[in-house]
């Protein structure tokens, strides 16, 4: 007499990588980047308690705004992204119907577990720097653990320009000059 068993089940959701229990699954720097995180693997099956069926995944797209919006709640940023970025914005953000890009200046790398957070910040003139970017580090490392469960292990910040109050001034009375 033969006994057959049925094949078992594979999860094929995650891919399988060699890994010591102890070692911390840290962002990859290098290779393609992942559009969603795998936050919750979950389980399958009417036994399971209801919150631990299934699984959820984080796009990379949710940590970059995130980042953004808490880093824009500080005071002292005036702007975030590098030259260019700022004028592609400050077109957009004038087309009828633009809205503003809250991921610019954002660049994130995430992991199955844990996302290192780069920044390009416009700072205004007379804030002391290294006070703005510790706030910007503290705010947005909270907000990203709290919403995505993540954990955030570096925030990297650079200051790419200094906003002066003479440099709105002249840009909105060469505004008023091309519409008068």
């Amino acid at each position: 007499m033969t006994t057959q068993t049925a094949p078992t089940a594979k999860d094929v959701s995650t891919p399988s990588t060699p890994s010591t229990p102890s070692a911390p699954s840290v962002p990859q720097r290098t290779g393609a980047p992942r559009t969603t995180t795998a936050v919750s693997d979950g389980t399958t099956g009417a036994d399971q308690p209801a919150a631990d069926r299934g699984r959820t995944s984080i796009a990379d797209v949710v940590v970059v705004k995130v980042a953004g919006i808490a880093a824009r709640e500080i005071p002292g940023v005036y702007d975030m992204g590098g030259g260019l970025s700022r004028t592609i914005g400050a077109v957009r953000d004038r087309v009828p119907g633009g809205r503003p890009n809250v991921g610019r200046g954002v660049k994130v790398e995430v992991g199955e577990r844990q996302t290192a957070i780069d920044l390009d910040l416009v700072v205004e003139y007379g804030a002391a720097i290294t006070d703005v970017a510790r706030d910007v580090r503290e705010n947005v490392v909270s907000a990203v653990e709290r919403i995505t469960g993540l954990e955030v292990v570096e925030v990297n910040i650079t200051v790419n320009d200094v906003h002066l109050p003479e440099d709105e001034d002249e840009s909105t009375a060469a505004a008023a000059s091309r519409v008068a």
